[in-house]
């Protein structure tokens, strides 16, 4: 087939061109994202229970979820919330379960729990990580809260009608009430209670079909329809009547206000009120796409909108995929010029060209794998195609070599071209399978980031196949053409001169090679001293390793916490004073730099996801920041400003300033403490934290075990039934009187009404002496106070108890500015320094790390797996082709020099080992091991032609060093650019990038001179064959 696609006159340009188109078609429907999208497979079932406390939800809720789905296959993890009036149970899977049938077994086992209280709501069941955040919309103005709120369902029906945004929510309202007010005054004076009310109006307020009816002509439906949706409607119902046929009518004796749930939920942008659009996407969704359907609805909706009213992008998480995907594609074209340079020094412009064209034929044909794939456009993504840039380069170099060889023996064009590819075409062959051992190894990490790091070697694998395909059938015959006219073009002076100095050094090297076969011993010995150097290097700490590295992003929040029931009023004042302390922050920017740092802050009150809670307590400020390209500070120096200037506020439990985006290696101290004792893992976890805050770097430390509201917890006197009253009656007029009756609800336009009947704020006044409260007798009507007919005990639980595996526990959440300290080193102390004395105290609390400690050393032992098993496929590939077991060795050799070089740049580049270190490495055995197969053989070839092993080793060097020159230049130069790319954006890339730029060059410096010195000694010990391949086959 080779022979043909050179000879043929247009075969291989029809490949060429059907290459090109089919990815041509294929790009625009590329997805662009991020990151990859990594599967959680984990499934949330919500019960609300209302006025129900954390204790009470854990036992009436928490504890039946668990025991119903205990025995389910494949559980990983199973976890429950208990909040104050509700319930969250999050059930994760094993990866390889069946997410579909785990799904189907949790849902079934859900809906067979019989013992829910009465009052408890329907669980919730969905699906989580199915959703990613685009960006939100803030629609501000200065108008009422109800107008608002219908404003912003007004224009969401609007851009849900767009093709191409399919996911919005609104943000800063609760649920929307027609609260129906009465005094107890008036109650008392008809002698009504709340429960009576809500039982008339619940009767009275019908949407309901009643049947039909048939006759000879037509059928007719029959509908009761008397539902009242709005409080003028409400107020004609009919409450009382009396025997003169007067009428008493829920206006008459109630005040129907329509208004949120809870008032202290409510944001502002630039303090003005503010509803947000939560613009969110599916999977499958094109997050770009979706972002410019956003703005182009937007810059249409403000035209008609009124001039007080305003839009604003806040919480952008998209556009920062442009400037990633711009900042790639500006680093691919640096890397792909310096590759044809390189090319164009060694071979000419035409020569140059067709194999520097190779590039974009595989990069546009494996488009169109990838979309089969469902692999996006994204950092990863595009790495792995950064990467292609110097690795595609080795087969076709070789190829061009080889065919360059035989035209210096005098061969025609045609005739070179095909004895050149032939010649080659194994080593070629092989230095594909052992490059695809590795790389299919890969595939398989295990954890958060091994999904995360799946796209790389799934892109590279693509771009490796179809650049095999196009180095056999389409560069060959482009290659043929060229030397056809070769002759006519002169060779440039700048050519002649680099030609004459590589030479030189050529000769130069060749010296040094038969010099250090000589002294190969003491030679290999100080290499082998060297690599113990490196290896010591990793292992004292010099060299440290952290799990991912960090990502700069252009949000920053503010996440305060006061004590549980702090006012709204008191929570909005220390607002101000952090709102006040990061505007400092922008006008020493803006005074430094002359342009304004915050874009736009957001306050959302009730707000807090460290808390896991609602309540006039919480708040959460986020700044808008400039990007990361234009500003001159990192974050994290930001938010050392923010803090500063805000100091100490006393009377706020917590302040955690940070960025809202978590490594996807997980949040770098999160630590869980078990036990059944809850007071114990308080005080276990108190003590933890206060040790960990004596590190350098540690901020933002909380648990989520925290005390909740005040209670009253009530028990029966023992008189109390005999008086015809029981705890379910009580129970009830107590819920009655403080949380009001959901009647109904109702759907009034887009908008779902609650309608709650509830005393009016001055009746509530009256009750606050809890010990009186009048309980009205069921039958007698007689009030009779509460401390006649209960025990009154005031308490104080905590505010969420949270399970694990059927077993309560407590987090410990905490950040680590990398640029300070290194989380590997503060966990190593605190498990020698602080551990051994915690155990013995604690010895009935476990502890176990998650997050960045735990998924570093899973995907990290994932991929010393997975370079095994991709070692031992190249071990097995080079014995079959060698015959021999000692020479793949020889072959191998070249890895351990590579990590020389992976350790030495990261220490001069004053970087971490990361896990896009480690992929770097990893990706470098399938590829350096390519510049010794044919070294080897060509030693091999020598010796059958009855040179010495020392004589044949040297003219091996010699003879592949053009070739291994060019090919580890070519793979150098493309991911120069990237190596010293000065954005933040970069920095996740980086490393990558100098684990494969130095552990190439270290490679390329010790494979021409080790190689030939390992396989002299081989021959000294009898462990190599002396005839090679060739003369074996023959």
């Amino acid at each position: 087939m080779i022979r043909y696609f050179i000879l043929h006159p247009t075969a291989a340009n029809l490949l060429m061109g059907l290459l090109i188109i089919m990815g041509l078609v294929t790009l625009p429907t590329l997805k662009r994202e991020t990151f990859p999208e990594i599967e959680h497979y984990e499934i949330e079932v919500k019960v609300v229970y209302p006025g129900a406390s954390p204790r009470e939800i854990e036992q009436k809720i928490c504890k039946p979820i668990e025991n119903t789905i205990d025995g389910t296959s494949f559980i990983d993890e199973i976890r429950c919330e208990s909040r104050q009036s509700m319930a969250i149970a999050t059930i994760k899977m094993q990866e390889q379960g069946d997410f579909v049938q785990f799904n189907n077994d949790i849902r079934s086992a859900i809906d067979e729990v019989e013992n829910f209280p009465d009052d408890s709501e329907e669980p919730i069941i969905k699906e989580l990580g199915r959703t990613q955040d685009v960006v939100t919309v803030a629609l501000s103005a200065n108008i009422p809260k109800p107008e608002l709120k219908d404003l912003a369902e007004s224009i969401k029906e609007r851009m849900l009608r767009v093709p191409g945004i399919p996911l919005i929510s609104i943000e800063g309202f609760s649920k929307r009430q027609f609260q129906i007010q009465l005094a107890q005054e008036k109650l008392r004076l008809y002698g009504l209670s709340l429960q009576a009310v809500a039982n008339i109006i619940g009767q009275q307020n019908l949407d309901l079909p009643t049947g039909e009816i048939q006759t000879a002509d037509r059928d007719y439906q029959i509908r009761f329809n008397d539902e009242r949706r709005s409080p003028t409607e409400l107020k004609d119902l009919v409450i009382i009547t009396g025997e003169q046929g007067n009428e008493v009518r829920l206006g008459d004796i109630a005040t129907i206000i329509d208004r949120f749930e809870k008032a202290e939920e409510l944001a502002t942008y630039n303090n003005m009120p503010t509803a947000f659009l939560k613009i969110r996407k599916n999977s499958q969704d094109d997050s770009l796409g979706v972002l410019e359907q956003v703005r182009e609805f937007i810059a249409q909706e403000q035209q008609a909108l009124p001039e007080q009213v305003y839009f604003n992008l806040t919480q952008d998480f998209t556009s920062v995929v442009e400037d990633r995907i711009g900042l790639l594609v500006s680093n691919a074209w640096q890397g792909l010029l310096l590759v044809f340079a390189v090319m164009w020094l060694f071979f000419g412009t035409r020569y140059a060209f067709w194999v520097v064209m190779g590039l974009p034929v595989s990069f546009l044909a494996s488009a169109f794998i990838l979309v089969q794939f469902g692999i996006s456009v994204n950092m990863l993504s595009m790495v792995a195609l950064l990467l292609a840039l110097g690795i595609l380069m080795d087969d076709a170099i070789v190829i061009s070599e080889s065919i360059g060889k035989h035209i210096s023996l005098g061969k025609t064009p045609v005739q070179a071209t095909i004895d050149g590819t032939m010649a080659v075409k194994n080593g070629v062959l092989s230095s594909y399978v052992t490059t695809l051992c590795v790389f299919t190894g890969l595939l398989f990490l295990s954890g958060d980031i091994g999904q995360l790091l799946f796209t790389i070697p799934a892109v590279l694998i693509s771009v490796i196949t179809i650049s095999l395909v196009e180095a056999f059938l389409i560069l060959p015959h482009h290659l043929q053409h060229s030397l056809q006219h070769a002759s006519a073009q002169p060779i440039s002076k700048v050519r002649q001169r680099f030609s004459f100095y590589f030479e030189k050094l050529h000769l130069k090297v060749n010296g040094w090679v038969k010099t250090l076969i000589i002294y190969r011993y003491l030679f290999l010995g100080s290499v082998a001293g060297v690599f113990i150097l490196s290896v010591s290097l990793l292992v004292s700490g010099v060299v440290k390793f952290s799990a991912f590295p960090n990502v700069e992003g252009d949000l920053l929040q503010a996440r305060v916490m006061m004590p549980v029931g702090t006012s709204l009023a008191k929570t909005q004042q220390t607002i101000t004073k952090v709102t006040n302390s990061i505007q400092a922050v922008n006008s020493s920017y803006q005074k430094n730099y002359h342009t304004p740092l915050v874009r736009g802050m957001t306050v959302h009150y009730a707000k807090n996801v460290d808390a896991f809670e609602g309540g006039a307590h919480l708040a959460t400020v986020s700044v808008d920041l400039l990007t990361s390209e234009q500003r001159k500070q990192s974050i994290n120096q930001i938010a050392e400003q923010w803090r500063k200037n805000l100091g100490v506020i006393p009377e706020a439990l917590n302040i955690a300033i940070k960025e809202p985006m978590i490594s996807p290696a997980g949040r770098a101290i999160y630590i869980r403490l078990q036990s059944d004792d809850l007071a114990r893992l308080s005080e276990a976890s108190h003590q933890l934290q206060n040790w960990l805050a004596g590190y350098p770097g540690v901020s933002n430390l909380m648990d989520d075990l925290r005390p909740g509201k005040p209670e009253f917890t009530l028990n029966l006197k023992p008189g109390a039934f005999a008086l015809g009253l029981t705890a379910q009656e009580i129970a009830t007029q107590l819920r009655a009187a403080y949380q009001g009756i959901e009647v109904l609800e109702t759907s009034i336009n887009l908008e779902t009404y609650e309608v709650i009947v509830q005393l009016d704020d001055a009746s509530k006044d009256e009750l606050a002496d809890f010990d009186y409260f009048p309980i009205i007798h069921p039958v007698s009507g007689h009030i009779i106070p509460l401390v006649n007919i209960a025990e009154i005990s005031p308490t104080r639980d905590f505010s969420r108890i949270q399970r694990i595996n059927a077993q309560r526990a407590v987090t410990i959440y905490g950040d680590i500015d990398a640029e300070v300290n290194n989380t590997q080193a503060i966990f190593q102390d605190l498990q020698k320094t602080f551990l051994p004395e915690f155990k013995q105290q604690y010895p009935d609390i476990s502890i176990q790390f998650e997050g960045e400690v735990k998924e570093g050393p899973l995907t990290r032992n994932s991929m010393k797996k997975s370079m095994l098993m991709g070692l031992i496929g190249i071990f097995a590939l080079l014995s079959l082709q060698f015959r021999s077991y000692s020479e793949p060795i020889l072959v191998m050799a070249n890895i351990p020099l590579a990590f020389i070089g992976v350790i030495f740049g990261h220490l001069i580049m004053g970087l971490d080992i990361t896990m896009p270190s480690l992929l770097g490495f990893v990706s470098l055995a399938g590829i350096v091991v390519n510049d010794s197969i044919l070294l080897v053989e060509f030693v091999k070839q020598h010796i059958n032609t009855g040179m010495t092993p020392d004589q044949a080793a040297a003219k091996a060097s010699s003879e592949r060093f053009r070739a291994v020159v060019l090919t580890s230049l070519t793979t150098i130069v493309g991911l120069t650019p990237l190596l010293f790319e000065q954005s933040p954006q970069a920095q996740i890339l980086i490393p990558l990038a100098t684990s494969i730029v130095f552990g190439i060059l270290s490679s390329t410096l010790l494979v021409l001179f080790v190689v030939p010195c390992l396989y002299t000694i081989l021959e000294d010990l009898g462990m190599v064959q002396i005839k090679s391949n060739s003369a074996i086959l023959k």
